[in-house]
């Protein structure tokens, strides 16, 4: 199946800065151009870090409190998260300030995979770089989320097209597909059970999929078959590993 990729959500004018740049002119740079964070490049454009609009009100944040009387933390009994925190509030570069090693991906990563990676990182950007580390774009939450944009007609047509004609090699008015709102509805009536779990497989990866109904019937249960008998019944041992 065709997924979609990361280059074509992402945006290719982005607003970096250097290492030096100073506190303020981060601040400015963020407000001006109404972004949530920027990357932090070195000469060559390689990716060092990434600023968030947190990593900013931390610093504000913690510079106010530090100026109430009797106020004193030793970093020294401070956690390495809490150290990093108190650090970050004294910051007065983008390379004080930053957040590292920046999480990346590539332009031909999958929206899906770039999904997983800002949901296990905790992040709500990243930068998108070259097979050389030099950044070419930056894709945000609300980028990936165009996926879920897709007409239900595009994504019906895909469902038949990828899952029944070619991967079950049906015709494609052997069971009924219906899309509402990114739910697909597949119902009828297939040869094996096994075939039912590749088709809900299948149509659950395609871009735009919200959910799956399954209302799919069998013929014949080929689950207790052996991986080579399945084969000969058109199933492949291969398949039934990725479910």
């Amino acid at each position: 199946m065709k997924h979609s990729k990361v280059g074509s959500v992402m945006t290719t004018e982005v607003v970096a800065v250097r290492p030096a740049t100073p506190f303020k002119e981060v601040a400015r740079l963020i407000a001006r151009h109404r972004v949530s964070g920027l990357p932090v490049t070195d000469a060559d454009d390689k990716v060092l870090g990434v600023i968030s609009e947190t990593d900013l009100l931390v610093r504000e944040a913690d510079a106010d409190a530090s100026a109430a009387p009797g106020r004193r933390i030793r970093l020294s009994g401070l956690l390495p998260a809490a150290r990093r925190e108190q650090a970050k509030s004294r910051a007065r570069t983008a390379a004080q300030l930053m957040s590292q090693p920046a999480v990346c991906v590539h332009a031909d990563n999958t929206i899906a995979e770039a999904a997983r990676s800002m949901a296990r990182h905790k992040v709500e950007r990243l930068p998108v770089i070259d097979d050389e580390d030099r950044l070419v774009g930056i894709v945000t939450r609300r980028d990936l989320l165009q996926v879920f944009l897709r007409p239900d007609d595009e994504i019906r047509r895909e469902v038949i097209s990828e899952v029944l004609v070619n991967t079950l090699w049906l015709s494609p008015r052997t069971i009924r597909v219906s899309v509402t709102d990114g739910e697909v509805t597949l119902d009828g009536k297939l040869e094996r059970l096994s075939e039912v779990a590749i088709a809900v497989h299948m149509t659950r990866q395609i871009d735009g999929v919200v959910s799956v109904i399954d209302k799919l019937g069998y013929h014949a249960d080929d689950s207790r078959l052996r991986p080579s008998e399945q084969a000969l019944h058109g199933v492949t041992e291969e398949w039934l590993h990725r479910l």
